[in-house]
This record gives structure tokens, sequence and C-alpha cells, in this order.
């Protein structure tokens, strides 16, 4: 019976496989507007400043805040109030010494000003206005450039837009932008007991889960998902159809059924691909320790157990992480985790990396406020997927643990 290669740890074997990949250099013009979780390709300039004009950010009245100097409740200053600013038009004055203007917020600061007095701190004296509180130069409003500057990198390439950015984009005019493509990521099926989802098993048969937990994975990734089919387990019809994926795809996900001979059928139609091939034949970790991470021609190509828990889990690690690198993503970026409170001992296996999938649920009495998660492992065999259906996230037991106690604070990895 084959062996396994030395055994690498998860991050290591996450590391061989990414140094042999490059980022995509491929990118393709949109409407900002429709970029949301899409990547910048390049560096993005501020055409203008912004603000481009100085803004009140309240209601209230522009002054020169020297006018206001020593102003307080029990000896308020005297203002004339000269006008109102007009809401999206420039004002056709500007204020001199003991003047003053109605201006709300937004509103194009006057000539002249450089503060405004909140509205609440003011009130109508005949012809002149009270004021009931000093301001100093600057107080409540926005200076041009204070947000942006001319010229300035709004946008750094790699960067993954969110609400935030397509805002500031639109803020600045600009309607259409350069993202990285989309990875090709091609997902093959292997196993002669595999039939597609839409059909009725036979006895000894099961559907095809793997492609389409993975195909959404490589899409909220920020990839696109191509089928190639259920392969048997046969050499000829695995290596067509991976050779084909991998020509018309930037990366190949192979998922092979959990036999010691069908692994041993990935790992040699990966070698045959292209150079180097296989890179890693085996990962100390539980779930997933059959996967197969190799690199061809400059394209990787994983094969991940059957099993639909390992399967997903080790796409979470390994497959994610490929998308990130062809898309330019750093890979130190932060992830979506929150600590709890394990409420389960979990025995784990010296020297090896174990994932546990738990559901989170709140440790707070109704009335409570706050953060105080508890975390409740799921138990369940790797070829359950709804172990995971059932599951808010996935905690890790390091290899030099021999387990986590019930109480221990542990960190999940929302999914």
């Amino acid at each position: 019976m084959p062996e396994f290669l030395t055994l690498l740890p998860p991050d290591l074997a996450r590391e061989k496989l990414l140094a042999a990949l490059s980022r995509l250099e491929r990118a393709c013009v949109i409407e900002t507007s429709s970029a949301l979780g899409r990547v910048v390709a390049d560096d993005v300039l501020a055409p203008h400043s912004l603000p481009e004009f100085p803004r009140s950010t309240v209601d209230g009245y522009a002054v020169r805040a020297r006018d206001t100097f020593g102003a307080s409740d029990s000896l308020p200053g005297y203002l004339k109030q000269i006008g109102e600013v007009p809401m999206g038009a420039s004002p056709r004055f500007e204020i001199r010494p003991g003047e003053c203007a109605l201006i709300h917020t937004g509103g194009m600061l006057p000539p002249g000003a450089d503060a405004v007095v909140m509205l609440e701190y003011t009130q109508p004296a005949g012809e002149e206005i009270e004021i009931l509180r000093a301001v100093a130069d600057g107080e409540n409003l926005i200076r041009v450039g204070e947000d942006v500057q001319q010229g300035q990198v709004v946008v750094r390439r790699g960067t993954l837009l969110r609400p935030a950015e397509i805002g500031g984009l639109m803020a600045l005019g600009i309607t259409e932008l350069r993202v990285v493509i989309r990875p090709r990521i091609g997902l093959i099926s292997s196993g002669d007991e595999v039939i597609p989802a839409d059909q009725t098993p036979a006895p000894g048969q099961v559907r095809d889960i793997n492609a389409h937990t993975l195909a959404a994975l490589v899409q909220r990734a920020g990839g696109e998902a191509r089928f190639y089919g259920i392969q048997p387990d046969r050499f000829e019809a695995l290596q067509a159809a991976a050779r084909q994926a991998l020509e018309e795809c930037d990366a190949v996900v192979i998922t092979a059924g959990s036999s010691a001979s069908t692994r041993d059928i990935t790992a040699q139609v990966i070698d045959s691909l292209g150079t180097p091939g296989v890179l890693v034949h085996g990962i100390n970790t539980k779930p997933g320790k059959p996967t197969i991470l190799g690199a061809c021609d400059g394209k990787a190509v994983i094969g991940l157990p059957g099993n639909p828990v390992s399967a997903l889990v080790n796409g979470y690690l390994f497959l994610v992480p490929v998308i990130e690198k062809l898309l330019g993503l750093p890979m130190d970026r932060p992830r979506p985790t929150l600590l709890a409170r394990l409420t389960l001992n979990l025995a784990s296996q010296a020297g090896r990396e174990d994932w546990w999938p738990v559901r989170l649920f709140s440790a707070l009495q109704p009335g409570e406020r706050g953060e105080n998660w508890l975390a409740e492992p799921i138990f369940g065999k790797s070829n359950l997927i709804f172990t995971l259906v059932a599951a808010d996230g996935l905690i890790k037991i390091p290899p030099d643990a021999t387990g986590l106690s019930a109480g221990e604070t542990v960190e999940v990895f929302l999914m």
C-alpha cells in the first residue's frame, strides 16, 4: 500500500505552495458601482481634493473666529447677520469683521469666515445674532483637501473593495476602475461511486457534494468556479480532465476518494501535468491528512480528500489562500474571528493540528449587555456534511497541545 510522504504542518505546507505561485496580472475595467468584493489592479489617485471647498459640519452661523473670543452665556457677543448661505451654490457675499451668516450642514463657507458657531449656541436679537460660546479657527468645518489631497493614493493596488471604498471612489467621480480578473478555478470530482447531485443514488452511490461546496467557497473568496465533471477512478480519464482544466483555468482542485489507491492516482496525475508537480503529499492535520498540494508550471493543483468535511475544511486552509495569492491580496490581512469559551474538553494527538467545528451561543442572560460567547464542539465524522452545516466556525488545536479544556478561551474562525 502506498505510504504518505513526510507529513508537513499546514502552515509550512501552505507557504511551500504559495511560494510557487504568482499573482495574476490580468485585469478588466468595470463600473465602480458593481465592484464590491473585487480587487483593485492599480493604485487609484485622487483626481482632485476632497472636499473641493470648505464646508460646514453643523447648522449654525459662519463667523470669523476672532469675533467670538470671550463670548459666553453670561456675556454674549453680537454679530450682524448679513444673509444665508444657499445650499448647493457659492455664497455671493463675504464675512467682514462683526458679521455672520446662517449656514446649514454641508454648506460652502463664505470668504472671510473661518469657523461656524453651532445653532444651539446662538439666538436672534433683532438684526443681530447673540453668540453664546466662542469658537476656534477651523471649528465645525472641513477644510479643502482635509479628507483627500489631489494626487493622493486613495486606494492601493491589491485592495479588496468594501462599501467604504466604493463610496470614496464615487465621491471623487471615479465611476470606472481596473480590477483583477477573477481567478478561474477548475473543479474535478472523482470516484466510481459519485453521481451528480440531481440524480437519485443507487445502493453504494453518493451525490457529488464537494463540487458545490468548493464552488461556493471559490465564489466567496473572489474566484470563478468551473466544473469539469465527475471522473472515474482511472488515471487516463482523470489526467485528461485535469489537463483540460489546467489549460483553461488558473488553478485546479481534484477531490478524490479516501482509499490509498485513488490518492496515489491523484498524485500521479499532478506529477504528469507539469513541473515541479507534487510539492506536499500529506498534511499533519485532522481532518484532511490525505491532502496533496502541487504546482504545475506556475499553477496550483490541489488534491483534496473525498470526504465532504475534510474537503471543505482544507478548502479553507489551502484553496482560499491560493485564490487570495492570485488576486494579489496580502496574506497577513485580518480574518473574521472572535473569542469564546469552550464548553467541553477536546482531546488531540500531540504533534498534529486539529480543526473542530463549533456552534456559538451567548452566555449572557436576557437583558445583559456585552459579548460573552460560548463555543460548543460538534462531533461527527469527516463524511457527514451536516456537522459543518450546524457550525458557526472552526477552532484550531495547535500541534504542541494534547487538547483543550472546558472553560478555556479559544479563537473561533468564522465560516
